[in-house]
Formats: structure tokens, C-alpha cells, sequence
């Protein structure tokens, strides 16, 4: 893109960034950044932009999930395992269901910046600066704590590379066959309160069980024990991003180097902003969250921007409206797409738009809200005809009690138990395994729908 350069941000407004106090320190660890390698690689972008042109062509499904905000503090190689783990149950649940390949990004390896909604909290008469991400600052509530700092840049990128370096080998070592996961996915479902599901899980036994009597095993198709895991964040903090960003050898196009997948949150997605300037000039597939305030000439705007050349897996469209709003929004904004003819995927991310506070005084999201948001995601797809491509949650492999309900029920009173987030509340191991069952009848029972409507 001839037009852009990667510091183009830094003369426009900016919403949600931290001012730092030592324009010293900050230079110094941008230049100490600018010399590390890239996090990930052109090739891996545009492989991902591949599959995602295929699901805005209902020949795919998007599954995004993972931490709200990651944690210095919580950063183990078994809280690693264990959300990857719960993103490959997921996976071949909706793969099942929806009977096409299942794209699997991470909220991982990058996601430590957050978006606040006041730039100032108050505890007890105590003012002080919004705890922002641990990439920028820190979550105790001292003044120094909530200084940001720009030396953090380095830990969480050394965090995001330890991260990588395990989940390509979850990918690729064996951990991710196909028989182990579904042998996890089966202790869930013996449970009692799982039982519903269990008709589902024992069909996808039948169909493993079939494919491996066919000769199919992973000694003679690595396909079924690896797979491609992609990682995505939203790109906030524009330091690191320019800092890692890198001509593509290739192509001679620029790439975000933080993440394979990008994304421009509710409140950055300003049309002559620094957070869309930046993500226009970059080659990866950028997710663009669309909240209640979005309207159509706005809409219209960003796409322009974003995706000049209507590129098919360039831009993902993330509705984050709330239960019993999507009917209100969402159509307005297919209609947009549809006057523009553009090429976009379409997800949900049920989780922002139902964020309540309990009556135990926690804040936290109920199971049935979620649901209830994409269920009516689909429902206006398909009134409107069009592919409801994937879903965004954010979720941990974790035994959290952060989102209440689901069938090993959390209530407002067990909140208290182990409520470990550091920003926003997210689904446990249980609630999004029961989420992608009930995803995986409603892509079910829209396939059935569209078979029949072709047969009529």
C-alpha cells in the first residue's frame, strides 16, 4: 500500500492508549523491539486469510476464543494446555455440527492490552488510573502499579513467544489428535448433568470409530492428530504493534507481526483514527468488533478503509450487541455489507453485550445470555440469508466460577469461589464445551434447513 507507513498512526487521534512518562524509556524499548524477530509469518497470515475467504463462503466455520485479558502473573504452560485443549473439544464439536473445516484462532500469545470504560477507578474514595492490561500496566491498586510502563512491552512479547513456541507444538507433536480429544470430550459428557449431549458425542464416536475401520489412523494421515491454530488480539497498544511490524520478503507487503489475526475493538474504531489507520496498511486479517452504535454509514466507511480491494478473508465483522438487541442492530449492518457487495465474515461475540453485575456484587455474564445472543445471531441470518460464520468467546481451560449457569450450574454465590480474571468474566472448561454442543445443533439444524429448502 503505497499511500501507508507503519508510524502514519502516530498523527492522528488516539483513543484508549496510556501516555508515558518517559518518552526516553519508551523509544528505547520500541527500538529494542523493532530488532526482535516476528512473532509469526506472512505465510501463516495469508494461509489463515485463505480459510477465512472460505467461511464468508459458508465453507468454513470460525471458532475465536480464548483469555479476556492474559495475565504476567497467571502465564503457565498448563493454563496454556488447558484453554487449547478446550478450543480443540470445541472444535470438533462445531466441525461435527456444521460438517465444514472449523478455523481455530486463539485469543492468545498477544491479548494483553484492554480497553476501559473510564480512564480513572475509584476503591474505597481512592482514585487512580484504570488497570489497562498487564502489557501497559499493573493490576495492584497502588500508585505505582498503575503507572504505565513501557518495559512491560518486552515481557509480554517474551510471554507471546514462549506461548507460540508451545501451542505450535501442541499443533503439530500429537497432542491434538483427533481420538484424544474426543476421549476428553466424553468425560464430559458422562456426567449427569451433561446427558443432553451425550447422543452428539456418541454419533462423532461412531464417525472416529468409522474412519479408523477405513484404515484412516494418524500412522497414515497426519491431518487427523495436527492442526492449524492461529493467535489474535486486539492490536491497542500501537507501539508494539509498529514495533513489530515487518515487510513481508514475499510480497513486499508490510505485516503485523504480533498476531496472525488482528482485530479494532468497539471503542477504536474510529474511520480517521490511529487504531484503523494502522490496521488498514498491514496484509493480516483484521476483525473489526461492531457494537449497538454502529450505523451503516459507518460501517460503510471502515470497509473502505479496512478492505479497499474487497478481499474475501480480509475482514471479519465481530456483532457484539447483547441478548434481546441483535434483531435491532444487526440487520442494518447486513444490509450495509449487502449495498456494498462486500466480502466479509460474519461472528459473534456473545459475551460484551451481556456483561451484568451479580447480585453477590461480582461482575459476571449469565450462560443464558450468551446463548441466547447467538441464537438470535443465527436467527437473523437466517431470515436474512446470509452465512452466520463463526463465534468469538472468551473462555479459559480453567475451573473458573466467573460466568454463571450452565449445566454444572454456577450461581451468583459460588462466583466468589474462584473468580481469578483480571479484567472481564469468562466461560470455564465446562461452559464453553456446553456452548459449542449448542452452537453445533443450531449449525446442525440449518444444514438440515438448507437441504431440505434445495430438495423442495
Amino acid at each position: 500500500m503505497s499511500d501507508w507507513n507503519k508510524s502514519a498512526w502516530r498523527k492522528l487521534p488516539r483513543v484508549q492508549m496510556p501516555e508515558y512518562l518517559d518518552e526516553a524509556a519508551l523509544k528505547g524499548v520500541e527500538s529494542q523491539l523493532s530488532k526482535y524477530p516476528p512473532l509469526v509469518f506472512a505465510g501463516e497470515a495469508r494461509k489463515l486469510k485463505t480459510e477465512l475467504a472460505a467461511v464468508s463462503r459458508g465453507e468454513g466455520f470460525l471458532l475465536q476464543g480464548g483469555d479476556c485479558a492474559e495475565s504476567f502473573a497467571e502465564f503457565s504452560a498448563d493454563n496454556i494446555r488447558d484453554t487449547f485443549k478446550v478450543l480443540l473439544q470445541m472444535a470438533m464439536v462445531l466441525t461435527f455440527g456444521a460438517k465444514v473445516p472449523v478455523v481455530k484462532v486463539g485469543r492468545m500469545a498477544g491479548q494483553f492490552a484492554k480497553p476501559r470504560s473510564a480512564p480513572m477507578e475509584t476503591i474505597s474514595g481512592t482514585e487512580l488510573p484504570s488497570y489497562r492490561g498487564d502489557i501497559i500496566n499493573g493490576f495492584d491498586f497502588t500508585p505505582e502499579a498503575r503507572i504505565p510502563d513501557p518495559a512491560r512491552m518486552l515481557q509480554a512479547y517474551t510471554q507471546a513467544a514462549a506461548s507460540l513456541n508451545l501451542l505450535r507444538a501442541f499443533s503439530t507433536g500429537g497432542f491434538a489428535d483427533v481420538h484424544r480429544v474426543h476421549a476428553w470430550t466424553l468425560g464430559f459428557t458422562e456426567s449427569d448433568e451433561a446427558e443432553k449431549y451425550r447422543d452428539l458425542a456418541n454419533r462423532i464416536s461412531d464417525a472416529l470409530d468409522f474412519i479408523t475401520a477405513a484404515g484412516i489412523t494418524s500412522d497414515t494421515n497426519a491431518e487427523i492428530s495436527t492442526v492449524d491454530f492461529y493467535t489474535s488480539h486486539e492490536a491497542l497498544l500501537l507501539e508494539y504493534e509498529e514495533a513489530l511490524a515487518r515487510v513481508d520478503s514475499t510480497s513486499g507487503k508490510w505485516l503485523a507481526g504480533s498476531g496472525h489475526m488482528i482485530w479494532i475493538g468497539d471503542r477504536t474504531r474510529q474511520p480517521d483514527g490511529a487504531h484503523v489507520e494502522f490496521a488498514r496498511g498491514v496484509q493480516n486479517p483484521i476483525g473489526l468488533k461492531c457494537g449497538p452504535t454502529m450505523t451503516s454509514g459507518h460501517l460503510k466507511a471502515l470497509m473502505a478503509k479496512l478492505n479497499p480491494a474487497n478481499e474475501a478473508g480480509r475482514l471479519t465483522l465481530i456483532a457484539r450487541f447483547g441478548a434481546g438487541s441483535v434483531g435491532e442492530h444487526l440487520p442494518r449492518l447486513i444490509q450495509a455489507v449487502q449495498e456494498e457487495g462486500a466480502n466479509v465474515v460474519w461472528s459473534c461475540d456473545p459475551m460484551h453485550g451481556n456483561t451484568i453485575k451479580s447480585s453477590s456484587g461480582y461482575k459476571t455474564r449469565p450462560f443464558d445470555s450468551v446463548l441466547r445472543e447467538v441464537r438470535e445471531f443465527f436467527a437473523v441470518h437466517n431470515a436474512e440469508g446470509t452465512i452466520p460464520g463463526g463465534v468469538h468467546f472468551e473462555m479459559t481451560g480453567q475451573d473458573v466460577t466467573e460466568c454463571t449457569g450452565g449445566v454444572r450450574a454456577v450461581t451468583d454465590e459460588d462466583l466468589s469461589d474462584r473468580y481469578h480474571t483480571a479484567c472481564d468474566p469468562r466461560l470455564n472448561a465446562s461452559q464453553a464445551l456446553e456452548l459449542a454442543f449448542l452452537v453445533a445443533e443450531e449449525l446442525s439444524s440449518r444444514r438440515e434447513a438448507n437441504r431440505q429448502a434445495a430438495n423442495a
